[in-house]
Parts: structure tokens; C-alpha cells; sequence
């Protein structure tokens, strides 16, 4: 009974503790750590977030860049950091994704890290070259049916978001299509100017600029509604496949265990930051809807899209070491 009582005890002297901690939370700079290139879109949005931020917070918000494995250097390196609020993780969709095809990655994606909230959400758009025969979603389909494996589509890389997306869409119409790796978004865009490959899914804000010239033709955006930026393109569901959707988002995590006042501290502090007018506005130029969430609906959002991409991971037999 004594020793019951004394761990009692300690229960109720950390839970003060860390009531303590949060409520003077926060009292020195913060770090905010990301896994991808700066000057990219993660970091610009992790920037553009954490200015606004650190004027409620009332402390510095530093970002640090650590790309590397998809971003999986800065989630490994947040998940092994102090729960104290004071090193945080900016992660876009593709942290969902690496989990479900990197083997190799030293933490759990979902159990390692405290939930905050969202950012923004995104989808991607199907696009093929102006010159292409393909008029629709519904085209590009029957001539993949007609040519197995005779179709190619830029990706960042197998395992990355953008090869899913499109495996998610072959998986879904049984139909193999061919991957070329591509650096990033803009090479994607690039090769199929060129007419280098037959078709290609990237963020709306970079394809926007191609389909408002007529350089690319916008075949279907990949959400559930019509996207506000491309009104006239019609969702997947629209043209002609079904319940398929994917969505993009990006938003903030902290590592398991930091106390929940300081998560809800932060939260907060997203939540404000994304209604400024201004802040909101950048967002949305991005291509982003601005929308946060709460810790339990990030966290929700995460662990269900880990599930999709690793059951179409698992029947498309995708691994990545």
C-alpha cells in the first residue's frame, strides 16, 4: 500500500511539473526542423507559419533544414529529441508515405510523435503534354488498357508521394504504368514539355502556371471536391475512377510524450497563425487550403494514410530499403 502511495506520489509531482513547464512554456528559442531542401515548398511553408508563430509565442521560431531519405533524418531526429515543446517537426504528407515503403526508418510514424495540428491540405493534379492524344482521364485509361506498360509518368522517385499517387491509380484500374524518377516537381513539369514522358501528377501550384498558358492539359485534380484554383477540372471521381482520392497536406508534430498543455499551447498558436489574413493568403498562393486540426484529428489523418499506402504498397509490392 506504501509503495502504491508512492508512486502516486510521483505521478502527481510530474503531472505538476509538467503544468509547470507549460504554463511558463514557452521561455527560449524554439527549433523547428524539417527533412527537405530550403527554398522548397516545405520550407517555405514551415517559414511562412513559424514568423507568424513566434509573435504569439513570444519567442524565436529557427528553422532547421536537415533533408535527407525523404525526410526521414529530421522525423528520426525530432522523435529521439526532449518532450519539452522546445524542438519541433514541420512534415508534409510524405511522412505517411515513407513509412509504408522505407523499411529501414529507425522510429514509428504515428506512436514516436505528439500531434499539433495541420497547416494546409493540397491535392495534385493529372496532367499530359498539350500535344498529347490524350483528351481525359477516361482516355489516358483505355489507352494504357490497350498498351500495357507502354505509358511513362514522372515521379520524384519510387517511394515518394507522387509514385504513389500514380500506383494508387493503377492499383485502383489494374492497369501498369511506367516510372521515370525525376529530381523533383519542376523536372517533372520539364520532362513533359518536352515530351519526354506521356503523363505526369504534381502540387497544383506548380502545374497551375503550365495549364493557364496551354502547355500542359489538365486531365483530373486529385480531391474529393473541385479544386478552387482549376474549376473546370473535374475530380477523379468526376472522370471516371471512382472513390479515388489523395490529399496533401502538411502541418507541425513534437516527439512523443511532450506534455499536452504544451501541445495544446502550440496548436493554438498554429490555429491563429493560419486565419491572419496575410498568412492565409501566402498559403493559398501556395496552392494550399489553410486548415488546421486538432491533435487528434492530425494524429487520426496520419495513422489512416499510413494504412492506405501501406496495403497498396503491400498488393503493388513497392519496398524501399
Amino acid at each position: 500500500m506504501t509503495r502504491a502511495r508512492g508512486v502516486f506520489s510521483l505521478l502527481i509531482l510530474f503531472a505538476l511539473t509538467a503544468a509547470v513547464a507549460a504554463q511558463d512554456y514557452p521561455t527560449r528559442l524554439i527549433k523547428l526542423i524539417h527533412g527537405f531542401p530550403v527554398g522548397g515548398n516545405v520550407d517555405v511553408l514551415a517559414r511562412i507559419t513559424a514568423e507568424e508563430m513566434s509573435k504569439g509565442l513570444g519567442q524565436p521560431i529557427i528553422i532547421e533544414a536537415k533533408p535527407g531519405v525523404v525526410g526521414t533524418l529530421a522525423a528520426e531526429t525530432v522523435a529521439r529529441s526532449e518532450p519539452d515543446g522546445y524542438t519541433l517537426l514541420f512534415l508534409p504528407s510524405a511522412h505517411a508515405v515513407t513509412a509504408a515503403v522505407y523499411k529501414s526508418i529507425k522510429y514509428n510514424a504515428v506512436d514516436d510523435f505528439a500531434w499539433i495540428s495541420t497547416v494546409s491540405f493540397y491535392p495534385f493534379v493529372l496532367c499530359v503534354p498539350k500535344d498529347s492524344k490524350i483528351q481525359s482521364l477516361r482516355d489516358l485509361l483505355e489507352q494504357a488498357r490497350a498498351h500495357p506498360n507502354g505509358l511513362t509518368y514522372g515521379s520524384t522517385g519510387i517511394g515518394s508521394i507522387h509514385h504513389m499517387t500514380i500506383e494508387l491509380m493503377a492499383d485502383a484500374s489494374h492497369i501498369k504504368f511506367v516510372n521515370v524518377p525525376y529530381p523533383g516537381e519542376a523536372q517533372i513539369l520539364t520532362a513533359m514539355l518536352r515530351g519526354d514522358i506521356d503523363f505526369g501528377a504534381t502540387t497544383v501550384t506548380v502545374a497551375a502556371p503550365h495549364i493557364q498558358s496551354g502547355a500542359v492539359r489538365p486531365l483530373a485534380v486529385t480531391s474529393k471536391q473541385r479544386w478552387r484554383d482549376l474549376p473546370d477540372v473535374p475530380t477523379f471521381d468526376e472522370a471516371g475512377l471512382p472513390g479515388y482520392e489523395v490529399i496533401s497536406w502538411s502541418g507541425y508534430a513534437a516527439p512523443a510524450g511532450t506534455p499536452r498543455p504544451i501541445i495544446d499551447r502550440i496548436s493554438a498558436e498554429v490555429q491563429r497563425a493560419i486565419k491572419v489574413p496575410a498568412v492565409k493568403e501566402r498559403l493559398e498562393k501556395l496552392g494550399g487550403e489553410a486548415q488546421g486540426t486538432t491533435s487528434d484529428e492530425m494524429r487520426s489523418l496520419v495513422a489512416r494514410q499510413v494504412a492506405l499506402w501501406a496495403k497498396l504498397a503491400k498488393d503493388a509490392n513497392i519496398e524501399v530499403q
